[in-house]
């Protein structure tokens, strides 16, 4: 019976030192852990003194400002990003704006287009309206320039009148073929201007001349005839010269319409043809 109450006696004693041996053991990583706050503490803090002390050396104290003027200009950088981007975003919003209000309008347009009332008249041609307007405000400004200016009458430039819309009608058909009234009228327009840069040259002084220009004014007088004088004539080197068209075939069916409606004729000789404005 003692030999029992030993024996519990050492159980037991067993027993109580194995539960300290493990509340040591659940305390040590919690003193492992507080040693190494108070070493990493003690670190930055030796850090610090470091940097402090090296701020108050002199030779130091230049790279120090130049460090701190480059953290500014990078913050001022970073400001003025910050503004770009909020005026870019301004500007999305403003043409986000202006492409609803631009579809909106382009649904009334689309919508009066599709309900366009049938009683309305039909609208003229632009193209020749363009022309006719352009062919009144040619003979008032001659009419001007003969009323204000009457000495300079020999060096006015004479062109070829656009061709109305009703005597394009009265064109034969076969003269005609596919060619619409805007394409004979643009043709007009392409040879005044050949015209017009052609005489502007021959009206200007030779000294006043580059030699290109020179070239061109030998060559033109070279053209001259008897049968030209006092006439206003073009070749069809000037075309190619003064103008983006050819001297193709289409050319010169549209050149057999003016020469049908009398704006101009042709003069022949020394193996050239001369298109002289009526």
């Amino acid at each position: 019976m003692n030999w029992d109450l030993e024996e519990g006696k050492m159980e037991g004693r067993a027993q109580s030192d194995g539960t300290e041996a493990e509340k040591s053991n659940m305390a040590s990583p919690d003193l492992n852990g507080l040693c190494t706050h108070l070493n990493t503490k003690i670190s930055n803090i030796k850090k610090s003194l470091q940097l402090r002390k090296i701020g108050q050396e002199p030779s130091l104290k230049t790279v120090l400002g130049k460090i701190v003027h480059e953290l500014l200009l990078v913050n001022k950088l970073l400001n003025q990003l910050e503004m770009e981007s909020h005026h870019q975003e301004r500007q999305q919003n403003q043409l986000k704006e202006l492409q609803e209000s631009l579809d909106r309008d382009y649904l009334e347009v689309q919508h009066l287009r599709d309900n366009m009332p049938i009683h309305l008249p039909k609208a003229v041609q632009n193209s020749e309206m363009g022309f006719t307007l352009k062919n009144e405000e040619q003979r008032k400004d001659a009419e001007v320039a003969h009323a204000k200016k009457p000495a300079k009458k020999a060096k006015c430039i004479k062109e070829v009148t656009y061709i109305t819309a009703e005597e394009f009608e009265r064109i034969p058909a076969y003269m005609r073929g596919r060619l619409a009234y805007n394409q004979v009228n643009a043709v007009i327009q392409e040879i005044n201007k050949a015209v017009v840069s052609k005489y502007k040259i021959m009206h200007q002084p030779t000294r006043t001349m580059s030699s290109a220009i020179k070239n061109l004014y030998f060559r033109f007088q070279e053209e001259e005839t008897k049968d030209t004088k006092g006439e206003f004539f073009i070749v069809e080197a000037d075309i190619e010269e003064f103008t983006q068209m050819k001297a193709d075939k289409r050319f010169h069916s549209i050149l057999t319409i003016l020469r049908h409606c009398q704006r101009v004729r042709e003069i022949r000789g020394s193996r050239l043809v001369r298109y002289a404005v009526c």
